[in-house]
């Protein structure tokens, strides 16, 4: 049977549920003439009689109670489903994907996602961690953070993290063999510490500005990771300088495990945004997971 008739069989249910033409019509919201006339149809459509009308009372055939006792409790499933299904809309449950730099999942993401994930339980996040400039749209994201320069135009960015200032560090010990590099051409005769990005294969450069003037260094060196703690912890073994979110090594910098070098040339970068298609249509727990996120001045 097509489809489209799944109609016909919902009143043959209501009709033989109630026992009465007009309870069936007064509850689908139609006439009793049209109710009948749909009733026949599909009565000629199956060439069976599907129930029994006298004066009184209307009751299913044989085959009728047979085709209710089918229909029935699948119609009472399909409903429940659809009931549920609401929960989605009036309160915040589902699975919400989001991709972030390894940084940004540690330091912004985590943290906020621990005080609030405990009180909406039916709220399930998954972090995807790419350094890449991942099509959210295309890997089926429900967003993405990036820092805020780097957030496409036709998207929706809320900013979730103050301004990143970016150091380049490295151990006493690397120092002393090493020297303190004094501007950034002199990067050339260091062993930095590179960070492969996903994108294209590439180096991340390193990124400088001073009095205006912006500089890009492709550096070189013994070690190349795609994982920031991985560079950390190789500064921090006397491997080489390290090109790193100033956070990150703000607790090693006052225990004396590593320096800043050209401190007056590493840059700020606008903090990190979640960002989202702005044609997305928002769920509750999706407004939760935003709320959340949200950087607070």
């Amino acid at each position: 049977m097509p489809r489209e008739n799944f109609n016909d069989l919902i009143a043959f249910v209501t009709v033989a549920r109630e026992g009465s033409f007009t309870k069936a019509a007064a509850q689908l919201g139609v006439s009793q003439s049209a109710l009948s006339h749909t009733i026949r149809a599909l009565e000629t459509r199956l060439g069976l009689r599907l129930l029994s009308r006298t004066t009184r009372s209307v009751s299913p055939t044989e085959a009728g109670e047979r085709l209710m006792q089918t229909l029935a409790p699948r119609f009472e499933e399909i409903e429940a489903e659809l009931a549920a299904l609401s929960d989605f809309r009036d309160k915040p449950v589902g699975t919400l994907r989001i991709t972030a730099a390894e940084h940004a999942a540690s330091t912004v993401l985590w943290p906020k996602l621990a005080k609030v994930l405990p009180d909406y339980p039916d709220i399930k996040v998954e972090v995807s961690i790419d350094y890449g400039l991942t099509d959210i749209a295309a890997e089926r994201f429900d967003a993405g953070v990036r820092l805020g320069d780097q957030v496409a135009k036709d998207m929706i960015a809320v900013r979730i993290a103050p301004d990143l200032r970016m150091a380049v560090v490295a151990s006493p010990a690397y120092l002393a063999r090493k020297g303190r590099p004094l501007d950034v051409p002199a990067l050339a005769s260091h062993d930095c510490l590179n960070l492969r990005l996903p994108t294209y294969g590439g180096l991340m450069a390193w990124e400088f500005s001073r009095d205006g003037h912006e500089v890009k260094a492709r550096v070189e060196g013994q070690l190349t990771f795609n994982s920031s703690p991985h560079i950390l912890r190789a500064a921090l073994d006397g491997f080489g300088l390290a090109y790193l979110p100033a956070d990150m090594v703000t607790e090693h910098v006052a225990a004396g495990r590593l320096e800043k070098v050209l401190e007056d040339w590493c840059p700020t970068f606008p903090g990190y945004h979640l960002y989202y298609p702005s044609r997305r249509q928002k769920s509750r727990a999706f407004t939760v997971l935003v709320d959340a996120l949200r950087h607070q001045d």
